[in-house]
Formats: structure tokens, C-alpha cells, sequence
């Protein structure tokens, strides 16, 4: 049985003070799973919305929600069989942690609001070293995420091995700028 109570990831723990300066929207916790990193920001008052296309995870946040009075909502969906319909500039934060679908980028970019935050963690091609996954479409090239939010004010990067694991993980935090730019195209490889 999974505790909802699991600490959530240590990145999110140490750029906490990002939330600070974040818009005042709510958060997208992508792929959430069992709703660890989500369902911290909502014990700390975020609004924050968990999508995932686990039914059962989702019923189990949303037991979480309603015993514990917190802010969220649940949005069950497939990510990978339908591209969700998001609003620009509708989240002050989106988290990814542990999960890929390319296609999903230029979506992040649009959904989240001028002077939110990005918060992506997931496996770089080294992993399969280490254990699961191993499929390549799973796994980020070296500097691939630097490379799709390249245009944004970079906060933190991290790309190696981590060694309590092991995991080889690619982390990348930043702030979409506050002004109004023209949607640049991801720097080439």
C-alpha cells in the first residue's frame, strides 16, 4: 500500500523558495502518480492539480484532499493516447518528475504563466546502466531539457548520476520570463 505521506522529491524541497515570486495560479502536477510531490505544495496551500491516468492513484490523492481539506483537483488522462487541452499561462508552477513524452514540451511552454516555474526531473539516456527504464523514448539525451526551455531563466541543472540511488537523472528548474516574448523554437542539438 502506498503512504501518501512519502517525502516528496528533494528538488522540489530545496527550490521551495521558488513558490515565492510563482503568479498566483494553480500547479500541474503531471504524471503524478500517487501525488507525493503535489500533495506537499497543497499541505502548504497551493491549489494544485494532479493528472495522471491511474484511476485508482488519482481516487487515493482525492481521499487525501477531501479527509485533509486541501486545495486540488484530480484530472484523469492519458497523456500519451491525447494530448491535454491546457490554457495559456493557466499554472504558476508545472511539475514533471519521472516521466517523458516529448510531445508534451510545447505544451509546458504555453500552460505555464509568465514568471512560473518548471520543475522536471527524469532519466537521461544512461539510465538502463542502473536498471529500468531503458526504452530510449523514455529517456532524455544529454542537455535535451536545457535545449527545449533554453529561452527561460534557468534556476538549476543537474545532469549525472545520482549517487544514493543510483538513478541517472536529468534535473532542470526554471522561471518562464515575466515579459512578454515571442514563443522561440527549441535550440538546435
Amino acid at each position: 500500500m502506498y503512504c501518501h505521506d512519502e517525502e516528496p522529491s528533494p528538488l522540489l524541497i530545496n527550490w521551495q523558495d521558488a513558490f515565492r515570486d510563482a503568479p498566483v495560479a494553480p500547479v500541474l502536477d503531471l504524471a503524478c502518480g500517487h501525488g507525493r510531490n503535489g500533495l506537499w505544495l497543497a499541505r502548504r496551500g497551493r491549489d494544485v492539480v494532479f493528472a495522471d491516468r491511474d484511476a485508482e492513484a488519482l481516487d487515493g490523492i482525492a481521499e487525501v484532499l477531501s479527509q485533509e481539506g486541501l486545495p486540488g483537483r484530480i484530472w484523469c488522462i492519458d497523456l500519451e493516447t491525447r494530448l491535454p487541452d491546457l490554457d495559456d499561462d493557466s499554472f504558476s508552477a508545472i511539475l514533471v518528475f519521472r516521466y517523458l513524452h516529448r510531445p508534451l514540451f510545447p505544451l509546458l511552454r504555453r500552460a505555464l504563466a509568465p514568471g512560473g516555474y518548471l520543475f522536471y526531473e527524469t532519466f537521461t539516456w544512461e539510465q538502463p546502466q542502473y536498471g529500468r527504464p531503458s526504452n530510449p523514448d523514455f529517456l532524455l539525451q544529454p542537455g535535451e531539457l536545457r535545449r527545449e526551455f533554453g529561452a527561460w531563466d534557468e534556476v538549476h541543472y543537474f545532469e549525472g548520476v545520482d549517487p544514493e540511488k543510483p538513478l541517472a537523472i536529468s534535473q532542470w528548474v526554471g522561471q518562464k520570463p515575466r515579459l512578454a516574448i515571442a514563443e522561440l523554437p527549441p535550440l538546435p542539438a
